[in-house]
């Protein structure tokens, strides 16, 4: 078999393993005698969870799509006091995940916290004095995803804005239309794909999510999953839930689809911006008021949750720091160092193989793989134990025969299932950084090193992987923070005693233990900065005026 056959071959094997997860959730929630079960989830939980997760995706789907467009137009329009800091410092959200917001927001918001307790000694009220909003509740879990989500939404704008025809809004002008209107005729039907593309992602981010409303006790599909398998005993529920949790993703993106319909983002087909930032400069109050409107997102969804969890570090220290938080950082950095090299690994094999066959399948597997990232953590988890544990089970019944012996747990009691599903989660993340490096390569330089008498595996040593090396390296940075940050897969596949930042973070909020998990979450946020601070420093570099590129997870398709 040559070199290219083999290649193809592997990733359609790889994409045919991804698909195996989601097979495995069909199959066992069609199986004989899932009809009673589902007539069982139907008349008690089913209402409750379905009605909580689409109001979840009402509400943070407007609210990201208000916050992100409006803070993308005023930035790609205006010059206004901080808004150079604005353009990136709009991105720290993305360090910080929901369920670690909500930790710190509950700390500072509930009723012995300094919060209300300020109220009461400020007014000498008592607990029947005065009505204070629940923060855990259905609403305070969807400010949290909003907090955190908008930039998606806000990084695609605002390059859609950047990017549209100037000579479109000085047309409409031309015509009598105020600002105002011009905004909502021409620049916002422009931008339309871009916002729709980012409210799916956010939207995703909040199906697949579980720290947060489990924290908040809000009953929703990924809670309903977790509570059947391990509270319950109950698989056919779990896998059921699963597919209704995979069918909302499906309709998600199928709304996201419909809502572009004919319609793509038009560009300049510039390049570069030009030397002059040619956005006007407003000052006076109308700047101000601007920069509080940027100022807003940015204090909730990072500068304020950052600062409660460093006080409740700073205040009770011998706490945090206790002797098992290096064990869990080591368990966190190996699996996600693990991952991360695979599914790089992966993105080079299969999109070297689209690269030297001309044929559909190469591409046509890179497509599958890459719809990984829409399917939530527990909808993986139940999909990966599923067919890991009949595995585990053959092999021990093999075994048991001749020997006697009883090998246990191989697959599913060990980190390997782990990080099954982190691949299939993740491989787009690797695949959208990888791709568009090794596509900039001209094939000129594949045919040079064929004339030279290299054949594909020498030509990809000493030619593609010193090139494409900067976009791996990206992808192994994003695919290692995401891996970092990840809960309901973790959750449901961890070995026995084996915990990470994550995992336990969310176990002592959930016990209450606020100050011990406030470390953890912090090394979780800290870690989610570096991809930040290396995409503004990045965009410094290009010094384009205005220019701050959507990280390499946020590319379409």
């Amino acid at each position: 078999m040559s070199e290219r056959r083999a290649l193809a071959f592997a990733a359609v094997a790889l994409a045919l393993l991804a698909l195996v997860p989601v097979v495995a959730v069909v199959a066992r929630g069609a199986a004989p005698g899932a009809g009673e079960t589902w007539a069982h989830l139907a008349g008690t939980v089913l209402p409750r969870y379905a009605f909580n997760t689409v109001a979840l995706v009402v509400l943070v789907g407007a609210g990201v799509a208000f916050g992100g467009t409006i803070t993308g137009w005023a930035l790609a329009q205006f010059r206004f006091p901080g808004s150079a800091a604005f353009e990136w410092a709009l991105l720290l959200p993305l360090a910080m995940p929901a369920y670690v917001m909500a930790y710190a927001y509950t700390d500072a918001l509930q009723f012995a916290g300094p919060v209300q307790s300020a109220l009461r000694e400020v007014f000498g009220w008592t607990r029947d004095d005065y009505w204070f909003p629940d923060v855990r509740s259905l609403p305070g879990a969807a400010a949290m995803f909003v907090f955190t989500l908008y930039p998606y939404v806000y990084l695609l704008a605002r390059t859609a804005f950047l990017e549209r025809p100037p000579a479109f809004v000085e047309a409409a002008r031309t015509l009598g239309l105020s600002r105002r209107e011009a905004f909502w005729r021409v620049e916002l039907p422009l931008a339309r794909p871009a916002i729709a593309g980012g409210i799916a992602l956010a939207l995703m981010e909040t199906l697949a999510d579980f720290g947060t409303v489990a924290y908040f006790a809000v009953d929703t599909f990924t809670t309903g999953i977790y509570r059947a398998w391990f509270s319950l005993g109950d698989r056919a529920a779990a896998a059921q839930l699963a597919a209704m949790l995979l069918g909302f993703v499906l309709v998600a993106i199928a709304l996201e689809q419909a809502s572009r319909g004919a319609a793509r983002s038009a560009g300049t087909g510039r390049t570069k911006a030009p030397a002059d930032d040619p956005r006007p400069v407003v000052r006076g109050w109308r700047g101000w008021t601007m920069a509080a409107l940027c100022s807003v997102p940015l204090l909730l969804g990072f500068v304020l949750p950052l600062l409660l969890l460093a006080r409740l570090v700073h205040a009770e220290p011998e706490i945090a720091l206790n002797a098992r938080f290096a064990d869990w950082a080591w368990n966190s950095l190996r699996v996600s160092v693990v991952a991360a090299v695979l599914a790089v690994a992966f993105a080079l094999l299969v999109a070297y193989a689209a690269r030297l066959n001309a044929g559909p399948l190469p591409k046509l597997a890179a497509r599958v793989l890459t719809l990984g990232y829409a399917v939530p953590g527990t909808v993986l988890a139940v999909g990966v134990l599923l067919p890991l544990g009949a595995v585990d089970g053959w092999i021990a019944d093999a075994l048991r025969g001749p020997t006697g012996a009883s090998p246990g747990l191989l697959l599913t009691g060990t980190t390997f299932a782990l990080v099954c599903a982190y691949l299939v989660r993740y491989f787009a993340v690797a695949w959208n950084s990888v791709e568009p490096g090794l596509a900039r390569i001209t094939p000129a330089m594949d045919a040079a090193s064929r004339s030279l008498g290299q054949n594909a595996r020498s030509t990809f040593r000493r030619v593609h992987a010193p090139l494409v090396a900067r976009s791996a390296a990206a992808a192994l940075l994003l695919v290692f923070v995401d891996v970092m940050k990840e809960l309901p897969a973790t959750l449901l596949l961890r070995p026995f005693n084996f915990d990470t930042l994550a995992t336990q973070a969310y176990a002592l909020a959930r016990d209450e233990r606020l100050a011990e998990a406030a470390l953890p979450s912090l090394a979780i946020v800290a870690v989610g900065l570096v991809p930040i601070i290396a995409l503004a420093r990045a965009s410094r570099r290009r010094g384009a005026p205005g220019a701050v590129a959507a990280p390499a997870k946020l590319a379409p398709g």
